[in-house]
């Protein structure tokens, strides 16, 4: 049997928020393996899935960029070893020009700026990685929308579609964009809609919440797992979470409501959240 580290124990505390001892508990019961002790938690109904969103890891920022006239957006995520450098002015100019390149291209810039990056790790002093970059280009008639949170910790790109070009004139229109980009940065959503997310994670979840019925009849069983995955597509799925601004109204109902006062159809396309060393 492995022998089981403090360190094991506090990061299945952190990601459940379980007591420390029953983490150890679940640890020794599956050998240390955290992914199974997450689960073992679930299952016996103490723990709710994984907080890997609200763990950092690493230094550095995000950033994004836009051309031609917000057509193109882009995200950027530049890692450094100290929050020094982070906030270093030379770092700083660094991100933006990566930023901008990231606007021209779907490669990796990790790749293709390995020459820049060498000399600016020489002039900085300190290792720095370009860890990721994205493009949006807009698909059709619609906008981008860019936002960057918490020191630049957070960043989100997302992609609403209409049909009439008066819309994207309307300043209700401009403010429904950086409502939903705010609310994807406050509550991070994994998926778009219910039917993105993959079956074995739907498979996963519907067989931990059956385990936690399984003193229940059969079919009173398969009623309350329905129910419990309804709640979990709330919390996964952007298009079923409560609007972070009014709990009360889905982030669909919101874009149903603001199409019909607009006279026009919305639809959100894609979304992108970045946060920091995740």
């Amino acid at each position: 049997m492995a022998a089981i580290t403090a360190a094991q124990v506090k990061e299945l505390r952190d990601a459940t928020n379980v007591s420390m001892m029953e983490c150890k508990k679940a640890l020794v019961e599956t050998d240390g393996d955290i992914a199974a002790a997450t689960r073992t938690l679930r299952e016996r109904g103490m723990a709710v899935a994984a907080k890997k969103s609200s763990r950092a890891a690493n230094q550095g920022l995000i950033a994004t960029a836009s051309a031609e006239e917000g057509r193109t957006r882009s995200l950027v995520e530049v890692n450094c070893e100290t929050d020094f450098v982070a906030r270093n002015e030379t770092f700083l100019a660094f991100v933006a020009d990566m930023a901008g390149k990231a606007c021209g291209t779907d490669d990796a810039l990790a790749d293709s700026m390995k020459d820049i990056l060498t000399a600016k790790i020489a002039e900085i002093g300190e290792n720095i990685v370009i860890r990721r970059n994205l493009r949006y280009a807009l698909q059709g008639e619609g906008a981008i929308e860019s936002y960057i949170h918490l020191g630049s910790k957070i960043g989100v790109l997302v992609e609403v579609g209409c049909e009439k070009p008066d819309t994207l004139a309307s300043e209700a229109f401009r403010e429904l964009l950086k409502d939903i980009a705010l609310h994807i940065a406050a509550c991070a959503p994994q998926y778009l809609r219910p039917e993105d997310v993959p079956a074995d994670v739907v498979k996963a979840e519907r067989d931990i919440y059956a385990k936690q019925m399984e003193d229940k009849p059969a079919a009173v069983i398969e009623k309350i797992v329905d129910g419990k995955m309804q709640k979990f597509y709330g919390e996964v799925c952007l298009l079923n979470q409560p609007f972070v601004k009014e709990p009360k109204q889905t982030i669909a109902k919101l874009l149903e409501e603001q199409g019909k006062a607009l006279g026009d159809t919305l639809t959100l396309r894609r979304f992108t959240r970045y946060q920091l060393g995740q």
